[in-house]
């Protein structure tokens, strides 16, 4: 059964920065449209970023100009730079497909951001 990994998560103040890495036991990563997605507290998951295996990617709103998604199918990984971080990031973050037939949900890394 195909696995994803989701790591990097962590503290941080306000202001801040983390990078999110994915990952997954299988070359599953590496020939999907991958995307991130978050669930705070209380909420629905919602889609965060993604990117085509052409490297071209999509951005929420509320992330644009502050997060950067990227791939290394060589590495079968997928990262999520996350800058400028604001509270209103705190969540938990997984990564899937971007195509609607999800794998089976890793359990995410939690980022908490501090005011």
């Amino acid at each position: 059964q195909v696995e994803l990994v989701e790591s990097g998560g962590g503290l941080v103040q306000a202001g801040g920065s983390l990078r999110l890495s994915c990952s997954s036991s299988r070359g599953i990563i590496s020939i999907n449209p991958m995307a991130w997605y978050r669930q705070a507290p209380g909420k629905q998951r919602v889609g965060v970023a993604s990117i085509l295996t052409d490297g071209a990617t999509k951005y929420a709103d509320f992330v644009k100009g502050r997060f950067t998604i990227s791939r290394d199918n060589a590495k079968n990984t997928v990262y999520l730079q996350m800058n400028s971080l604001k509270p209103e990031d705190t969540a938990i973050y997984y990564c899937n497909t971007d195509h609607g037939d999800y794998l089976p949900w890793g359990q995410g890394t939690q980022v908490t951001v501090s005011s």
